[in-house]
């Protein structure tokens, strides 16, 4: 008699390796969150830095709005 099992493609029906799935779609949301958050922080303190203070005040606005917002995203 034939063996049924799938063993071919997903596409054929083979088992999917759901864990590494989970793993793959939750480093991508972090680096999505994350990354966002880098990006509107470092131009919130270029532009603090350009029109009001000096390279030293946007680097410690970046790093209190980078503080604020990984605690708010967790």
């Amino acid at each position: 008699m034939a063996d049924h099992s799938p063993t071919g493609p997903v596409e054929l029906g083979a088992q999917m390796d759901y864990a590494e799935h989970d793993r793959t779609y939750k480093g991508f949301l972090g680096l999505a969150k994350y990354g966002s958050l880098f990006c509107a922080a470092i131009l919130i303190a270029m532009a603090f830095g350009f029109f009001v203070g000096g390279f030293f005040s946007a680097t410690i606005l970046f790093i209190l709005i980078m503080a604020v917002g990984t605690l708010i995203l967790r």
